[in-house]
This record gives structure tokens, sequence and C-alpha cells, in this order.
């Protein structure tokens, strides 16, 4: 039996390069079509050379102003920490005493953990997210409830155990085994299942003593389908204490280099106090370092500079981080560049959470993108949903302005008023705009 074609007509966008590279890196029509069959894309093109070629077709047509494009990809973000966003005041360090690991303790006495992970994830999709790399709490049914929510969407998520053992609350802690058994269940019941992964996920060095960082690096090298997420250079007064635990190592990118941590799906969240030599070593590893422009901004913790990287992605970093948005994330960058002099342009944010952290992630034939073959995860905006929106655009049109750049741009600083109007994974639609979760 064929599989079922639907076509979505409209604005269309995706990337086919890199605009870190070239600039003739993207397809933009405005009167394009997406082609689905299986959950898949089939083709995109134009809608006059498209539509004659599937008569039968379903047919979904957008009115002018709504852009169809790859669903957003959110590369740190915590699941447990939804209910302490937005809480006032404090640095890195007491606000994961005074909030983070409270919100922890409390996320692991909800008996309700499958309910509340599917909650996370409407939040997600009503938001244009529809892949992530997320951190759980450290016990094995946190992971487990983020696992199966998603596979009831069959979605792209990465997640892993929190692995700690110790400067964290008892109830927080892995047990003498440094959270390997778990870890190692975890892995063989859930990697690659689906579309599901793993993240093997030691918080940060000061919460973990060597032999647990030397033990996750073990994990890695036994099981190479997995990723490895982390906390990297964050802060300033954490960098001092990495030094007083870890006196031997010259800098924080060593203490995980040592344990094996350091390699080409490794994804370090923050670094923005890093040396020219530790960016050239992540850099050579073909690691990821992952921004969170908003978090870094709300806990004072400094202003990120992409130099010397060759791999970015970008992450709300939920619950210090103000908004699970990717728009409204890649807005914050935005800003983060100004002040240091170098500007972003709107391509390269919107590239560092579609087919650019695929790439890194080793999934671009799956998502990012509407490469055919890709799994059909999209999402329509709404670029024009008032008549203040709709006057910034008709004043583009008529001073000739960069049209798309400034589309995509004003998406990005004014992601207040935008609109998802609906978000797709695999071909189904998850959420519409005026749903009631």
């Amino acid at each position: 039996m064929e599989e079922a074609v639907k076509i979505y007509q409209g604005e269309l966008f995706t990337f086919t390069a890199s605009p870190f590279e070239r600039e003739d890196c993207y397809l933009y029509e405005k009167e394009g079509a997406l082609v689905v069959s299986g959950g898949r894309v089939v083709e995109i093109g134009l809608a006059a050379s498209i539509l004659p070629k599937y008569p039968t077709a379903e047919l979904v047509t957008y009115d002018k102003g709504h852009l169809i494009m790859p669903g957003l990809i959110d590369a740190h973000v915590h699941y447990p920490q939804l209910s302490v966003m937005g809480m006032y005041g404090e640095q890195l360090l007491e606000w994961l005493n005074r909030y983070t690991f409270p919100a922890e303790v409390n996320f692991n006495e909800r008996r309700e953990k499958v309910d509340y992970a599917d909650f996370f994830l409407q939040e997600l999709f009503s938001r244009g997210t529809t892949a992530c790399m997320a951190w759980s709490t450290n016990q094995l049914n946190s992971v487990t409830a983020l696992f199966q929510a998603a596979k009831a969407y069959d979605m792209c998520l990465i997640t892993g155990k929190n692995l700690m053992d110790r400067n964290a609350p008892a109830s927080l802690l892995d047990e003498e085994d440094k959270g390997e058994r778990a870890s190692r269940w975890l892995i063989e019941e859930w990697n690659g299942v689906g579309r599901l992964h793993y993240a093997v996920t030691p918080r940060f060095a000061p919460s973990s003593t060597r032999e647990q960082l030397e033990m996750a690096g073990r994990l890695l090298k036994e099981y190479p389908g997995v990723y490895m997420q982390t906390h990297l250079s964050e802060n300033r007064d954490e960098l001092r204490w990495v030094q007083e635990l870890f006196p031997a190592c010259k800098d924080y990118l060593e203490v995980y280099e040592q344990a094996g941590l350091l390699t080409d799906r490794s994804f370090f969240g923050h670094g923005i106090h890093l040396s020219a030599d530790e960016r050239r070593r992540i850099s050579r590893a073909g690691a990821t370092v992952v921004h969170c422009p908003s978090s870094n901004l709300f806990l004072g913790s400094g202003l990120f500079d992409w130099e010397g990287f060759d791999r970015v992605a970008l992450g709300s970093d939920v619950g210090a981080g103000t908004s699970l948005s990717m728009l409204s994330t890649m807005g914050e960058a935005y800003k983060v560049s100004q002040l240091l002099g170098r500007p972003k342009d709107p391509l390269e944010l919107l590239w560092s959470c579609t087919m650019g952290v695929a790439e890194a992630l080793g999934l671009s034939d799956e998502i990012g993108s509407f490469k055919a073959g890709c799994y059909a995860d999209f999402v329509v905006v709404d670029y024009m949903p008032d008549e203040l929106a709709a006057g910034r655009i008709h004043a583009l049109s008529a001073g000739g302005q960069q049209m798309l750049e400034n589309i995509l741009f004003g998406m990005q600083i004014l992601s207040a008023d935008c609109r998802i109007s609906e978000t797709y994974v695999k071909g189904e639609q998850v959420y519409a705009s005026g749903w009631d979760f």
C-alpha cells in the first residue's frame, strides 16, 4: 500500500549549506511547496512545478505571512527546571543551591513524571522546537519518563541521567558505583530506540569526582553511539572552584580531556571564559559548544564570543534561561554578539539551531533541513499576526530592504510579536495555535 502524500504550500525556507561558508546557502520560495509522505520529506520547490506531479495529494495552503521552515533544535535545556524560570537573583553557584537543586529534589518526588515530561514536550512544540538535547535528574525514572513521552511522538530527543557524586544534596548524588549501573541500563534500554539517543551527562566538574568522570569516559568509549553533555566555563567563581578541586589540571577543559570526555560527540554548555588554547582543542576534537545567551545574561555569567569555535549550537538553558523559545534565544544571541562588536546575522543564528546543530549531532540526514529523506519535522511561523507586524513588512517592501533577512531577523528579535501557527513532528501535527493542552 502506497503512503499518502501531503503537500504544504506557502512561503518556504530551508538551508542547503552553511551561511558561515557561502552566501548561496538556502532555498527561499515565496510560493513554495513541501511534499511529505511516510513522515519524511519527499521534495521541495516552487509550487507551480511541484503540484502537477501529485494530483491526488492532500493540499494544505498557508496565507501570506506564514513561513514554513525546519523545526528548531534546542541543544541545552533542563526539563525538571521549568518551575524555577524567572526566579530572582543570584549567580551560577548560588543559583544552583537556591533554585536548581531544590527544583530537582522536588521533581524526583513527583509521581506523575510521564505527565510532566509530556507537558514539557508540549511546551517545546508550542514554541516551534521539534528536537532537543535535554537534561533530566539523577533518577533513572526521570530519564525514562522523558524517553517514554518523546517516543509517543516519535521525535528526536537526546537525554541522559545526571551524574553527580559530590557537592550537591544527598538525594541527588550517585551511590558507590558512581551511577554506572543506571547509565548502562538506560543506554541499553533506550539508545537508538526510534529517534531517541542517550547522552552521558556529568553535570559539571565540581559535582563529580575524578573517578566518576573517568567512569563517564569509559561509557563513551564502550558505547560509541552515545553523546556527552556537560557544562564548561560558565562562571568565573566556577573556574576558581575547578582549579581548587583539580589542581593538577592546567585549565578547566583538561579535567574533561583527562577523563576521555572531549570527543566529536561532546556538547559543552556555555564555554564563556575559555582560553584561545581551549578553543583550539575543542575545535580540533570536533566538539560543540552550546551558547546559552539568555541564561548567561540572566545569571550575569558573561558574554559568549563565537570566535575560535568550529561548531556552535544554541540552547535555551531553561530554567536559568528565561524562555523556551529558540526564536527568542536567537534574539538574545544577537544582542550578546552586538555587545562584543561582532554581530551575528540572522542566517548564522538560525543555522545554529537547525541544520548546523543537526550536522554537529551527525543527524543532518534526519533533521534540521528539508533535504529529501529527512524527517518532516517543521514549523509554520506567522510573522504577520497583527497590523503592527504587517506594517513592518510593508515598510520593508516599500523601502526595498533585504526582505528575507529582515523577516528572519524580525522573528528573532521580535519573537514575542510572532506566533507559532503549527508544529509537525515526523509529518504529524503536534501543535496548532489555539490548542488547549
